[in-house]
């Protein structure tokens, strides 16, 4: 049997590298290889292949050439798109920083004008249509960008509430959002411990009468706790509800991407 051909990514280049927070790094690429990104995309999953710690250019893309070996020798991790501006060809996507040795999190850090990686997708966004009375949006840093880039896109007299738990207070700042749409911040500073925080507050609300629709995501036991609470406690219809797993402690995404698929057969 033929092989498939190797899939050949955008080639993207840093603009611009700043910490948001302390915690959350947001990387700007720019240039013609983003022409033709499609629209309207914002919130929708991408990969990110990720050089080799001081892999030149030539030889990252070298790679891809259709002859080159077949072997995956680079990262490729699943991330968000932020935000794109069309009439400057930008692309923003943010990192969390978690402070450890991850491919990712180092390529970010380090990021500067001229960096480079590869990027494949976007996926569909996440939510395209609006019809609810109420909102219940959360994340953690890992989803801030999904989450952010929905609340961008509700309708401007939408009520609801946005909960999101960072490390510290540092990483608490001004969110764009519709006027009634609630922000409550958590703050949780061991990222790598199971917190019940969102799910303790999410279960204390005063539920809503009407249509609720979620957009939710994060560290999987979370995520887990809070879609048992939706669909067996509140009865919120799986169709009006987005939520993730995003990672899971203790786990690097490869083996994260294997559980959620055991889980789902």
């Amino acid at each position: 049997m033929a092989r498939l051909p190797k899939r050949r990514p955008r080639f993207l280049t840093v603009k611009t590298a700043y910490h948001l927070s302390p915690n959350l790094i947001r990387v700007t690429f720019a240039g013609p290889e983003l022409e033709g990104f499609p629209k309207g995309h914002h919130g929708a999953n991408c990969k990110l292949v990720l050089p080799r710690d001081g892999e030149s250019r030539a030889e990252f893309e070298a790679y891809f050439a259709p002859d080159a070996p077949e072997e995956k020798i680079h990262a490729v991790r699943t991330y968000t798109v932020r935000a794109y501006r069309e009439d400057s060809q930008e692309l923003d996507i943010d990192f969390v920083a978690h402070g450890d040795n991850g491919p990712a999190t180092r390529w970010a850090q380090a990021a500067m004008p001229g960096s480079f990686l590869g990027f494949m997708g976007p996926s569909q966004p996440k939510l395209t249509e609006f019809y609810a009375d109420w909102y219940l949006l959360a994340a953690d840093l890992s989803a801030m960008p999904v989450v952010e880039a929905t609340l961008e896109a509700l309708p401007s007299d939408a009520k609801g509430l946005a909960v999101f738990e960072v490390p510290s207070e540092d990483d608490i700042r001004d969110i764009a959002a519709p006027a009634g749409i609630e922000l409550h911040w958590l703050v949780q500073p061991e990222q790598h411990r199971a917190s019940a925080a969102q799910v303790d507050l999410v279960k204390s609300l005063d539920w809503p009468s009407g249509t609720v629709q979620t957009c939710m995501a994060g560290e999987s036991s979370v995520i887990r706790a809070l879609r048992d609470h939706l669909h067996n406690e509140r009865q919120v219809p799986k169709r009006d509800t987005y939520i993730s797993g995003y990672w899971k402690i203790g786990l690097v995404e490869d083996e994260h991407q294997k559980m959620k698929r055991a889980e789902a057969a």
